[in-house]
């Protein structure tokens, strides 16, 4: 007996599994449980997310509401004011997602990536108004917030992993 193409004994069957979205969500909570860091690291890596999502409330709110200041500083930017409300939406929720445990990885990189365009932007738009000097504010969160979504990289990995499948 010769195998054709068409022998159905040659042929291999793949099968996919049905996964649903609550077991896609559990999957990802262990996931992102398993990569947690220590308890000393969590402890100190959360003793940093609170003041700074405290902080970036108080960057946000000025901006939501329309505070003086911020609509000058950001018709002096000269991208019109919906950018002072995409800056503050994005603020605040990276302050939430700061003290969400499965999000903070992701947060912070968010808010690590705000922070180095206003920190272009003061140095480079703003340099020569009142608005430059807060360059010295926006450098470092940029780099504390780069820092801690290195620490929570594990987490963001895991995070990513989970949203693929």
């Amino acid at each position: 007996m010769t195998q054709t193409r068409d022998d159905p004994m040659k042929q291999t069957r793949t099968e996919t599994a049905v996964i649903t979205t609550t077991g896609r969500v559990r999957a990802a909570r262990l996931a992102i449980r398993a990569a947690r860091p220590r308890r000393r690291t969590s402890i100190l890596l959360w003793a940093v997310q609170i003041p700074l999502a405290a902080l970036f409330v108080n960057f946000a709110v000025p901006k939501l509401t329309g505070s003086q200041q911020a609509v000058q500083e950001f018709g002096l930017i000269g991208a019109g004011q919906w950018l002072r409300y995409f800056a503050g939406t994005a603020e605040l929720a990276g302050a939430i997602g700061l003290l969400t445990p499965w999000l903070a990885g992701l947060a912070a990189a968010g808010l690590a990536a705000d922070m180095a365009g206003a920190t272009i932007i003061n140095a480079t738009v703003l340099h020569h108004t009142t608005f430059g000097s807060l360059v010295w504010v926006t450098a470092p969160l940029c780099a504390a917030c780069a820092l801690l979504a290195y620490a929570r990289r594990q987490q963001i990995k895991a995070l990513w992993a989970a949203i693929r499948r």
